[in-house]
């Protein structure tokens, strides 16, 4: 009998009967889920003819069919291209995924390999990385369809901003996921081709306040509230000083991973291996993902970005995305603002009672304050 254990979402295992059946893998012979991922299911899965990972595209929001076989087809796309993607095996009708009681399930080859963070990288590594995802969204550019964007228009800038600046003391916050993979919860998604709104300082602080209360109320209080506290009073304050800093809509848009972080690209020695998890596939602004993937990649367990790391990767991610210094830096103003007004993992763990991303917590809280108070520091290294 193949060996399986249950989801943590308490699910049922996959039908690997009836979905192996649809694929020239042989049989089952062990299905273990893999930990990392916070929105679809992953297995490890065995069978008489090699191993393979297994995917269930559970989360509701990235399992709508006609955009996982976009996902498929981009993937087989870019590995055409010499892109390090997996891209999914195709079944006995031709198909890259299989509908089984009303879910939908995907085969990848398994990749050897292992998750490497920012700390983990050499600055030669780092200049590796940022050219990866710049190949990416040029690469993403020549095989997606045209979304009627415009090309690289960027709005803003570290120039712009630098009179508005002010130097912040006090707030901390996200450096957002990292670990697990949620990226698509900072708020960065967008409707495809849209050149997204900024995030207004009036409902984040409604946003706070609800929190606070829920933080109050929270029985047995503990460490964690104690820093869930702190840290919205203090970002509370840190928006009120900088509210007259929030950015107009995104600039230049075009296809993006979507997600990319530590858990979404598998190393094999010194070298990636493949790009994963492709769930976020869309268009949204370029240069932005380059920002966000730096402050999960390269952000230090007290908050603040290794900078020559982060100058290594952000040359290396302009010079083969083609991205000028102007749109990494409104890109820089768009995503620090971001941070500012985000609160995914609060909201997880007093809303949805769900404590996953609390580990990141502590050093992704602490790094807009630090962001606000180096604001043109960080900008010097995305565009230097």
């Amino acid at each position: 009998m193949p060996r399986s254990s249950v989801p943590t979402s308490g699910l049922a295992t996959p039908p690997l009967g009836a979905l192996l059946r649809q694929y020239a893998a042989g049989s089952a012979l062990a299905c273990d889920p893999v930990e990392q991922g916070l929105l679809n299911r992953g297995y490890r899965l065995c069978t008489t003819r090699g191993r393979y990972f297994l995917k269930h595209h559970f989360d509701p929001e990235t399992a709508d069919l006609a955009a996982i076989a976009r996902q498929h087809r981009a993937t087989q796309r870019l590995a055409d291209l010499g892109v390090p993607v997996a891209p999914p095996l195709a079944g006995h009708d031709g198909r890259t995924f299989a509908v089984i009681g009303g879910h939908a399930y995907a085969l990848h080859p398994w990749i050897d390999g292992r998750h490497r963070h920012g700390s983990q990288l050499t600055a030669e590594q780092c200049g590796r990385l940022g050219a990866l995802l710049g190949v990416v969204h040029a690469s993403l550019e020549r095989v997606m369809p045209s979304q009627g964007h415009s090309g690289r228009t960027a709005v803003g800038g570290c120039a712009a901003e630098g009179a508005a600046h002010r130097t912040g003391s006090a707030t901390p916050r996200a450096g957002l996921h990292g670990a697990q993979g949620a990226a698509a919860h900072s708020g960065a998604t967008c409707a495809q081709g849209a050149r997204p709104e900024s995030a207004d300082p009036a409902g984040t602080f409604a946003l706070i306040d609800d929190l606070l209360r829920r933080v109050r109320r929270h029985r047995p209080r503990d460490a964690f509230d104690e820093l869930a506290r702190h840290r919205l009073q203090e970002r509370r304050a840190l928006l009120e000083q900088h509210a007259d800093r929030r950015p107009p809509r995104g600039g230049s848009v075009g296809w993006v991973h979507g997600d990319f972080h530590p858990f979404n690209v598998l190393y094999q020695g010194e070298a990636p291996a493949a790009i994963v998890d492709w769930d976020r596939l869309g268009v949204q602004p370029r240069a932005e993902e380059a920002v966000r993937a730096a402050a999960i990649f390269f952000v230090r367990p007290v908050g603040a970005l290794d900078l020559p790391k982060v100058r290594a990767y952000a040359r290396a991610y302009r010079r083969t995305a083609g991205a000028p210094p102007s749109e990494l830096a409104a890109a820089v103003h768009r995503v620090w603002w971001e941070r500012l007004n985000d609160f995914w993992m609060l909201r997880w763990h007093y809303e949805r009672g769900d404590t996953r991303a609390d580990a990141q917590f502590p050093a992704a809280s602490a790094l807009a304050v630090w962001w606000t108070r180096e604001y043109d520091t960080v900008c010097e290294a995305f565009t230097d």
